[in-house]
């Protein structure tokens, strides 16, 4: 079951990036929803909504490689310690594991990941963002509501 939401989250992420490549210059934006929802095109060389986005930041580019890397290897690792875990744990670690390959892709390929997804009340506007970063996202609230609503271990004596 691991496997599969990633896959399609790394396809969905992957295909939605092509689309806004081949249909949008970068910084162009598009209107969907008027004062609410847009598609841009836009670089970031950074992490999760623009944190770190600086150009220059070579070092900071290999940190988020490596980083990402490990966090990969640490979620492969922990879905091998499940065993009959929580269907919702598991599901969530899957998105998490898609976003993070989707963006490693972008990161590797591209020397920066391409956002889209641009929603903003007014002039206020949430950091654009992506399928991938949707996905881990969901996933991370996932695993956390799962192992927040998890039965304690009884205790034996």
């Amino acid at each position: 079951m691991i496997i599969w939401p990633a896959l399609l989250v790394v396809c969905l992420d992957q295909a939605t990036k092509i689309a806004v490549l081949k249909g949008l210059r970068v910084y162009e934006s598009v209107p969907l929803i008027g004062g609410f929802f847009n598609l841009v095109h836009v670089r970031n060389r950074g992490m999760a909504f623009g944190f770190m986005n600086r150009p220059n930041m070579d070092l900071g580019f290999w940190i988020l490689v490596f980083a990402t890397i490990i966090a990969i290897f640490l979620l492969l690792f922990w879905f091998h310690r499940m065993k009959g875990e929580s269907n919702w744990t598991t599901l969530g670690l899957s998105l998490i594991l898609g976003g993070a390959l989707g963006n490693l892709i972008d990161r590797v390929r591209l020397h920066e990941v391409i956002d889209f997804l641009d929603f903003h009340v007014g002039a206020w506007h949430w950091p654009a963002f992506n399928v991938a970063d949707a996905a881990i996202t969901v996933g991370a609230f996932m695993v956390g509501l799962s192992l927040f609503l998890a039965a304690p271990e009884k205790k034996t004596a």
